[in-house]
C-alpha cells in the first residue's frame, strides 16, 4: 500500500506490504481508501523494530519502583493546598508536553514552531520523565508503522496487558534511540543533547519544587508546606499519575472504547481518557488520520491540546496546524463497537 509521509519539509513515497495478519478487515472503497493516505504520517521508512524481549533492566525498574515508592512521601510530609496545586501543575505541564510536544510535534509534525518554542516542548516532554524526544518520537513512528501486528512493541493484542502499559519501556532492547526513524530531528543538537541526558530534566524540577517548597515553609509558614512535601506531591505523584495515564493510550486505548473509523489495528476511542490525556484519548480517529494535529473530530470530541495550540496559533507561537477534513466529509464507521 503507498503512503504519503512528510519527513520535514519532504515528501517520501514509501511502500508497504500488507501485513502478514490484521486484526480488521476494511471494507472502504479504494477512493475513500486514496483520500485517507493523503493525510496520513503513519511511517517512516527504516529498518523494521525488534520483537522485544523479555529481559528487564534492574536500573530502570529501580527508578520505576522508586517514583512509585516516592509517593508514599505524601503520608508522611501531610497536605496542603499548595502541595495539591504542585501536582496539578506537574500533571498538566507533562500531558502538554508529551501530547502537544512529543506526540503531535515531534512523532507527527502536525503543526509548526519556532525553534526556541521547540526546545520548551522538547523540555516539557522530557521533565515528564519518559526519555528524550528523539527515542519517543521514533518508537511512536514505528508503533504507527506496525499498530497491532506482531513488530509492535507496545500491543496488548500481541502481549501481556501490563508489558504493553509500562513493561516495555523497562527492556534494554528497546532503549536504544533509532536515529533512522527521526532524520528530521536529529540535526538539532539540542534535541539530541536532551535525548542523551534525559534524566537532567527531571532532575532539575524535581530540584525546582523542592527549593520553592523550602523557601515557602520559610518565609510563608502559614501555607504550611515544605520542601519534601512539594517533592513528594508535585514530582513523585505528578510523575507517576502522568506515567500511568499516558501509558493507558497504549494498552487500555486498544482495547476498550468505540470506534469511529474501521482502522486495521484495534485502537479506540475513549472520552475519559481523552479527558484525561489533553485529548490523546481520541485514539481511534487519530490512527485513522496520524497526521493531523486535531484528535477530536466530532463537535462533542473535546482536545484540550488542540485548544491550547490554536491559543498560541493565534500568538503566533505555532503554525501550519494540519486540521482534520470538514466535518460534513468525515465518514463515520462502527460508531458504537466497543471491545
Amino acid at each position: 500500500m503507498k503512503n504519503f509521509i512528510e519527513n520535514g519539509d519532504t515528501i517520501l513515497l514509501t511502500v508497504r506490504q500488507p501485513s502478514e495478519k490484521t486484526l480488521y478487515t476494511t471494507t472502504k472503497s479504494s477512493s475513500k481508501r486514496r483520500r485517507q493516505d493523503t493525510c496520513r504520517n503513519d511511517s517512516i521508512a527504516g529498518d523494521s523494530p525488534v520483537r522485544p524481549g523479555r529481559r528487564f533492566s534492574p536500573m530502570s525498574c529501580l527508578g520505576f519502583i522508586g517514583t512509585h515508592a516516592g509517593v508514599a512521601l505524601i503520608f508522611i510530609t501531610g497536605f496542603s493546598w499548595v502541595a495539591l496545586f504542585s501536582l496539578f501543575c506537574v500533571y498538566a505541564l507533562n500531558m502538554f508536553g508529551i501530547s502537544a510536544g512529543f506526540h503531535r510535534y515531534f512523532s507527527h509534525r502536525s503543526y509548526k514552531t519556532n525553534r526556541f518554542f521547540q526546545f520548551v516542548l522538547a523540555w516539557l516532554g522530557t521533565s515528564a520523565a519518559q526519555r528524550g524526544p528523539l527515542w519517543w518520537a521514533a518508537h511512536h513512528r514505528d508503533h504507527h508503522r506496525h499498530s497491532d501486528q506482531k513488530e509492535d512493541i507496545h500491543s496488548p493484542i500481541r502481549e501481556a496487558f501490563w508489558y504493553s502499559h509500562f513493561g516495555w519501556i523497562l527492556c534494554p532492547e528497546n532503549f536504544a534511540t533509532k536515529h533512522s526513524r527521526v532524520r528530521d530531528l536529529t540535526k538539532y543538537p539540542e534535541l539530541r543533547f536532551l535525548d542523551r541526558f534525559y534524566l537532567v530534566p527531571p532532575f532539575v524540577r524535581a530540584s525546582i519544587l523542592f527549593g520553592l517548597g523550602s523557601f515557602l515553609a520559610s518565609n510563608y509558614p502559614q501555607l504550611q508546606t515544605s520542601g519534601p512535601q512539594l517533592l513528594a506531591w508535585g514530582f513523585f505523584a505528578g510523575t507517576m499519575i502522568s506515567y500511568h495515564i499516558t501509558f493507558s493510550i497504549n494498552s487500555f486505548a486498544h482495547l476498550f472504547g468505540s470506534r469511529s473509523y474501521e482502522t486495521s489495528d484495534s485502537s479506540k476511542n475513549n472520552w475519559l481518557l481523552a479527558l484525561l490525556t489533553f485529548g490523546e484519548g481520541w485514539h481511534n480517529n487519530h490512527h485513522q488520520y496520524p497526521g493531523l494535529e486535531r484528535h477530536g473530530h466530532r463537535w462533542w470530541e473535546f482536545d484540550l491540546t488542540h485548544s491550547l495550540l490554536k491559543i498560541l496559533s493565534s500568538l503566533g507561537v505555532v503554525y501550519d496546524m494540519r486540521v482534520q477534513p470538514p466535518i460534513d466529509k468525515l465518514k463515520y464507521e462502527s460508531t458504537r463497537n466497543t471491545a
